[in-house]
């Protein structure tokens, strides 16, 4: 029986070509899976037919926006996901999602082998074989443009002559790869990190410089999860979409960094993520008005370890499935509207409010009607510093 290979395929020249690539080199069978995160671009049955003009043998395609939503991008809004206090994990939330179909699609089709189109210096690679190890540790894994220098000379020399129907002009200067949550930029002028970006990296954000109205927009959560744009019933897809068009027109979610990679290097990228942005700055100050303190404080601790989790590709692992426990229990009382002003490249909180408050006005007022026992600060603070003045007067002695 003839072997066969799941392909994470996107329909461009580089997956195109690992097709008859894959076929020629191990002999087996190609199905084609593409995956729709809300990346944009061809139509999914377009992307469908070109596969299997290109040789596979059978291909699917998957919408699969909500899922990616709701089971995805909610999971890293509720635990303020941003690597290195910046980036909210654009592309590494999809990287989980496609390997759940691909997974899906080699146990259907008997395939043995997964294969995708990665480099060896990126994440990518780690966030595909090790989310595919951790769901079917018998499948192999393979990457063609990695484990057999298929460069992109040899992809368009390859593509000519089989004759694929795949256009080979020329290269953009970006390597860019985007999905509904945000949009990732880097290579070219980029990687000279003292070059500024120029107004054509962006597309999913206007020019913040460019004065205009400001937009003010009301943002319901539900333990954590966002029900209602300016009291609108909305699905976490739509939520994130209508803040990437609201807070997108606006500039606002514009991130240049140099981020530490997971293989050891430091990499220019240039990302856009707008609802992204505005959905966890809004997420962010509900819970300063609804989480009790200590739990505040641990929570972000475990929001820096999950983000590096699912940031080096360990979605699927033990910890942080924990972790995700952890999260959702501290949701729990998460609940409110949070009242943000969209303009100039910031999202600006202005107003909270949520029958879950921790906050006593009659407790926090300067004014008549202050419930604060103020004559209990003098004791308290005596009993907080003893272990400090006690060790104080011991260092002094010395």
């Amino acid at each position: 029986m003839t072997e066969r290979v799941v392909l994470a395929y996107s329909g461009g020249l580089d997956t195109s070509v690992c097709i008859g690539w894959i076929a020629e080199e191990t002999g087996a069978e190609v199905v084609a899976v593409a995956v729709d995160v809300g990346q944009g671009g061809e139509d999914l049955d377009v992307i469908r037919k070109r596969a299997l003009a290109c040789g596979a043998v059978e291909a699917e395609v998957a919408d699969a926006k909500d899922e990616f939503a709701e089971e995805y991008c909610l999971p890293a809004i509720k635990a303020n996901a941003l690597y290195m206090d910046k980036y909210p994990l654009v592309s590494a939330l999809s990287r989980p999602t496609i390997v759940k179909h691909l997974v899906a699609a080699a146990r259907k089709h008997g395939a043995t082998t997964v294969a995708h189109g990665c480099t060896g210096k990126g994440n990518d690679q780690v966030r595909f074989e090790a989310g595919i190890s951790s769901l079917a540790p018998d499948l192999k894994c393979i990457a063609p443009v990695r484990d057999y220098a298929m460069t992109r000379d040899k992809a368009i020399a390859f593509c000519e002559d089989k004759g694929l129907p795949i256009a080979t002009t020329k290269k953009s200067p970006y390597s860019i790869d985007q999905n509904v949550f945000g949009r990732a930029v880097e290579t070219g002028f980029l990687e000279d990190i003292w070059n500024a970006p120029i107004e054509d990296v962006y597309d999913y954000t206007s020019n913040p410089a460019v004065p205009q109205e400001a937009d003010e927009v009301v943002i319901t959560f539900e333990q954590g999860v966002p029900v209602a744009i300016d009291g609108r019933p909305v699905t976490v897809l739509q939520a994130i979409q209508q803040l990437n068009e609201r807070a997108g027109a606006h500039g606002v979610g514009r991130i240049d960094m140099v981020e530490d990679r997971l293989v050891g290097i430091k990499s220019r990228e240039v990302y856009e993520a707008p609802g992204a942005m505005a959905l966890i700055t809004a997420h962010q100050e509900l819970e300063a008005v609804t989480v009790e303190r200590e739990l505040a404080r641990y929570k972000r601790q475990v929001e820096q370890r999950w983000t590096e989790l699912v940031y080096d590709g360990l979605w699927f692992s033990p910890l942080k499935r924990a972790l995700d426990g952890f999260v959702d229990e501290a949701n729990q009382h998460v609940t409110g509207e949070i009242r943000m002003t969209l303009q100039g490249g910031r999202a600006v909180v202005t107003g909270r409010r949520s029958e879950k408050s921790l906050y006593d006005f009659h407790l926090a007022t300067y004014d008549t009607g202050d419930t604060f026992d103020q004559s209990m600060s003098k004791g308290f603070i005596e009993i907080f510093g003893l272990s400090s003045k006690i060790a104080a007067k011991r260092d002094l002695a010395q």
